[in-house]
């Protein structure tokens, strides 16, 4: 009785409640857009070592956010290398990495992630693991994805052979477009794509450290792009209906692109110059300013809508580069922050379990000091060396919570894992900051007997790039940063 009163309620009020119509769709939006992402390799978010760095999981959900309140069918996908940034991982750091991995998998969920392609970096820990995170895969290299009466077809494939053969089930299951993701790099997929059979190419794994720094796109009979890597940026694909047996890029897409372009290279460019580790602090101010202008200038450019040809079958791309200024979602960052407070705890908890200690420097055998051994015959140089910001690089872990992050204090403190130096996260005393030695070598033969043969002079590029890497340090120029650690009795006299 009582189900049946229930069930004429529902009828009734089925009746009486009026269907809200769709809102109609703004000239010139998208049928459909996909999202995708490419080699995260372990970035939850940049290092923070230098301002106004790229990415972050956080921000990166924030744009698809963005993207799907514009209302039409978004689809989300991966190309893979996402869970770790290195093939080997050492024993010490496999629980930091394996957490951080776990977060990123998290993230993704939380993302609505529609699916994704495993590269190799996402086995290090082994499949196993890798099925663990629950994340959703391309099963036998295809999937025909639908959403909004929209079908997308995503397939994957290591040769031409491979992706058609793939690219045409897609089709056979009435998938209107299909995004190949080649698993290799950009330069072996070009030659690739023009028998692919899919619509769009997409090149899922850098060939080196320095490829991976840009995005690119290749215009031709099917367009090959390459994302910025460690998940700088992401790449948009609006889609439109309409007559013709094969979707094309729009003509008026190239106009856009280049215009980005532009805007991205005024922006690199504007981003160098902030960094100036000479520049003064008012100028730093104003430059700042007008970097975030730039930024958001090109976000709103990018997302204007495209005048395409009405009633064309076609597709037009956008890089979305993740810039600092852009806001967090809040999930996700709730996920990277507790990621950032429990790795610390874990690792703080590690380093006192196995108590392992570094030795000590034997007669006659190099090894760290610490800079109490260089200050009686190097008091000149002691004030330079403490208005530095070397002095102050474990602080700057400090104050983002990261002091127990083995990802980041190998540049924070002297002698990370070597004789005299640090091997544990929590006993940094004496050692900490960029010392003496993180520049000129350990000085443990040089404390004993003084001369300049065994000391190194420090003042080598080479020695440098060690942390000032193109990662951690982007805009890093030698010339320019010397300078700021040079003084009365430091290099200069």
């Amino acid at each position: 009785m009582r189900r049946s009163w229930v069930a004429a309620l529902v009828l009734v009020a089925c009746q009486t409640t009026p269907v809200a119509k769709p809102e109609p769709k703004p000239a010139g939006a998208p049928d459909a857009t996909l999202v995708i992402s490419a080699e995260l390799r372990g970035y939850l978010g940049p290092c923070g070592c230098s301002e106004n760095m790229r990415g972050g999981i956080a921000r990166a959900a924030a744009q698809l956010s963005k993207v799907r309140s514009e209302g039409q069918p978004v689809f989300f996908v991966d190309s893979g290398e996402a869970l770790f940034g290195a093939a080997r991982i050492p024993d010490d750091a496999v629980p930091q990495q394996e957490k951080k991995a776990k977060a990123l998998a998290a993230a993704l969920v939380a993302m609505k992630l529609d699916v994704r392609q495993p590269g190799p970096l996402d086995d290090v820990r082994g499949t196993d693991f890798r099925k663990q995170q629950a994340l959703p895969e391309l099963e036998g290299g295809v999937r025909v994805l639908e959403r909004g009466g929209f079908k997308l077809g995503v397939v994957s494939g290591a040769s031409a052979g491979e992706l058609a053969e793939r690219a045409a089930r897609a089709r056979r299951d009435g998938a209107r477009f299909v995004v190949g993701l080649f698993e290799g790099a950009l330069d072996a997929a070009i030659p690739q794509a023009p028998k692919s059979g899919v619509d769009l190419l997409v090149a899922a794994r850098a060939k080196d450290e320095v490829a991976g720094e840009q995005s690119r796109l290749l215009r031709g009979e099917v367009p090959v792009a390459q994302l910025q890597s460690k998940g700088r940026s992401m790449l948009r694909v609006d889609l439109w209906h309409g007559a013709g047996d094969r979707p094309q890029l729009f003509a008026g897409a190239a106009d856009r692109e280049r215009a980005l372009a532009a805007l991205d290279e005024r922006i690199e460019m504007l981003r160098a110059q902030t960094n100036d580790p000479g520049l003064a602090p008012e100028l730093k101010a104003l430059r700042q300013e007008k970097l975030v202008e730039l930024e958001s200038r090109r976000a709103a450019q990018a997302s204007e809508p495209l005048e395409t040809p009405q009633g064309q079958w076609g597709f037009a791309t956008r890089f979305l580069p993740l810039e600092s200024s852009f806001p967090e979602e809040a999930g996700v960052k709730a996920i990277v922050d507790a990621y950032d407070r429990e790795v610390g705890e874990l690792n703080l908890a590690l380093a006192k379990k196995t108590n392992k200690e570094c030795p000590v420097p034997g007669k006659n055998q190099q090894g760290f000091v610490g800079n109490a051994a260089c200050l009686d015959c190097h008091k000149e140089a002691f004030p330079v060396w403490q208005a530095s910001k070397h002095a102050h690089g474990l602080e700057t872990l400090v104050k983002v919570n990261k002091q127990y992050h083995l990802d980041c204090i190998g540049c924070h403190v002297t002698g990370w894992q070597a004789v005299g130096g640090v091997c544990r996260i929590d006993k940094t005393a004496g050692r900490e900051g960029v010392g003496c030695e993180s520049c000129h070598g350990p000085g443990a033969v040089h404390a004993e007997d003084p001369t300049v043969k065994n000391i190194a002079k420090g003042n080598e590029p080479k020695v440098c790039v060690g942390c000032h890497d193109r990662e951690n340090s982007p805009h890093f120029e030698y010339e320019k940063y010397v300078v700021q650690i040079l003084g009365k009795g430091h290099g200069r006299e």
